[in-house]
């Protein structure tokens, strides 16, 4: 009785992790098991009875391979099915959440509903009309055999071969926008300028951006604004307003770093199949913007 007791602790169903929001959040990321359980049902029906595994235990399974990255051959071995099922599995659950979760979770938001709830830290005459802050993130891929893929994909910048993302957040901390992958050597303005990011601003919209950002044209032809940090071009310091608005900023921006690290992306490794790694991060953003933002309200 006891072994059987300590066997089925062990074991990943809605019984074992209803009872602890800590091991949720461990394996999946996500604050607690009535916010898993919402999730589930929304994608459970379009999840297929093709394993020995249910429907729940499928929805766990691609949760915990985007949060750990653990291989498949060891969840082929946790969840007794053969690693080929695995990925199936794995790609056929994150095509199902990229159709249900993303389009409803990954928004641009109103502008009238994104001003009334801003967060304290933007309510000042340089900021006020911020609606997003942007950067871009990196993840490493293993370097591609085709040698034009190869080339571009090798990021200088991370001494790596790598698909680099633009991201941008409202000053909520909800992420509004998240582009398809480039490779690596792909600029910062480029993947702005063709991402389809600028055609969401509106005249008068304040974005927050990083100096490697040099889209200020871009931004400007759509009637809004881009916000960087001041430069001192030559001379020994900044102004004073220029310092305190370049601290202020700083101090907004840190956010997108926060954001970005909460989405905890790991090298993607020859098991993934790379035309999935867009849909892979986008879920991964959905699934962000349901947990409690990184920005505080007062």
């Amino acid at each position: 009785m006891l072994l059987r007791q300590k066997i089925t602790c062990t074991e990943i169903n809605e019984t074992t992790l209803q009872k602890s929001d800590r091991k949720v959040n461990m394996l999946t990321g996500l604050s607690s098991y009535s916010q898993l359980m919402v999730i589930f049902n929304v994608i459970m029906p379009y999840l297929k009875h093709k394993s020995s595994l249910t429907l729940f235990q499928q929805y766990i399974l691609a949760l915990i391979k985007m949060r750990m990255n653990l291989s498949f051959d060891f969840l082929a071995f946790y969840f007794s099915i053969d690693s080929t099922t695995v990925s199936k599995l794995f790609k056929h659950c994150v095509s199902v959440m990229y159709c249900t979760l993303v389009p409803s979770l990954v928004i641009w938001p109103e502008r009238e509903s994104l001003r009334e709830s801003i967060p304290y830290a933007f309510r000042n005459s340089v900021f006020e009309k911020t609606v997003c802050i942007i950067d871009c993130f990196e993840i490493f891929l293993e370097k591609p055999s085709n040698l034009l893929a190869s080339a571009q994909c090798y990021s200088a910048y991370k001494s790596h071969h790598t698909m680099k993302y633009l991201i941008a957040i409202t000053p909520q901390g909800s992420i509004c926008f998240i582009s398809n992958g480039w490779g690596g050597r792909t600029s910062d303005k480029f993947i702005t300028e063709q991402s389809g990011f600028l055609s969401n601003l509106l005249p008068g919209d304040l974005v927050l951006a990083d100096r490697g950002f040099n889209v200020k044209d871009s931004v400007n032809s759509y009637h809004a604004e881009l916000k960087l940090p001041a430069f001192t071009r030559g001379k020994k310091q900044l102004d004073p307003v220029d310092l305190e608005d370049t601290r202020c900023l700083a101090s907004l921006r840190i956010h997108i770093e926060r954001v970005i690290g909460v989405l905890r992306f790991t090298d993607i490794d020859t098991e993934n199949d790379v035309t999935y790694l867009d849909k892979i991060v986008k879920v991964c953003c959905a699934l962000t913007n349901v947990c409690e933002s990184v920005v505080p309200f007062q």
